[in-house]
């Protein structure tokens, strides 16, 4: 038997319970998360077959955490919104949502939209995942794990291919460093860990040396990072 697995991002702490408890009587594994940010690094932490997504969440609110997720993964993503906030909808799918539910809602009604958008979620077939980006003169091709500027072959380690793959990938999107540990080193971020900023030194001397802007990968002090 499948084993499901949804994560529900929703800063209400009742209403989180009492979803993630009506889940669970159904017996799909629950992961909860209480603010935008989180929600986004657990998505980005572990796979799920769903997630239930609050609209107006603290630190990071719904849009901008779907925005990024949609950029690299297609879990189906259910959200919730206020009774007649027929922008908050509109907004959503544009963002890439699949279904939304509005609060307040019936259970059941609930039940019965999360088991359909699992049967669609499993007839589709598999996702086809993306090989190459560039901007400007930059190019990167995650197949051959290449970086090249101009027709200029560089030179990088796997976890800078991957830390400026995210980043462009992501162009324009502060990344927070707690995301990007876990995108690009597979591990939490410590008190005192400068791993990262070391890994995008290096990346933004190597594209300075071979004439493409490396100041365009921008820190956002206390925040994360950037490229613009």
């Amino acid at each position: 038997m499948t084993v499901i697995r949804v994560l529900v991002v929703e800063d209400d702490v009742i209403l989180n319970d009492q979803l993630t408890a009506m889940l669970q009587q159904k017996s799909y594994l629950v992961d909860q998360c209480f603010d935008g940010e989180a929600g986004l690094l657990q998505a980005a932490t572990d796979k799920y077959q769903l997630i239930l997504l609050d609209v107006m969440l603290p630190i990071r609110d719904g849009f901008s955490l779907l925005k990024i997720l949609r950029k690299t993964c297609q879990t189906p993503v259910i959200m919730v919104t206020a009774k007649g906030a027929e922008q908050e909808r509109v907004q959503g799918f544009s963002q890439g949502a699949d279904d939304y539910v509005a609060k307040p809602f019936s259970s059941a009604e609930l039940i019965l939209r999360i088991e359909a958008m699992l049967r669609r979620s499993y007839a589709k077939e598999a996702d086809h995942p993306l090989q190459a980006l560039s901007i400007d003169s930059l190019q990167l091709n995650s197949r051959a794990q290449s970086v090249e500027v101009a027709g200029q072959a560089l030179e990088f380690t796997p976890i800078q291919f991957k830390l400026l793959w995210e980043l462009l990938q992501h162009k324009g999107e502060v990344l927070s460093k707690a995301y990007l540990y876990q995108r690009v080193l597979n591990r939490n971020i410590g008190a005192y860990d400068r791993s990262l900023d070391m890994h995008l030194s290096r990346v933004r001397r190597k594209l300075t040396e071979a004439n493409w802007p490396g100041e365009r990968l921008q820190t956002s002090h206390g925040k994360g990072y950037c490229l613009l």
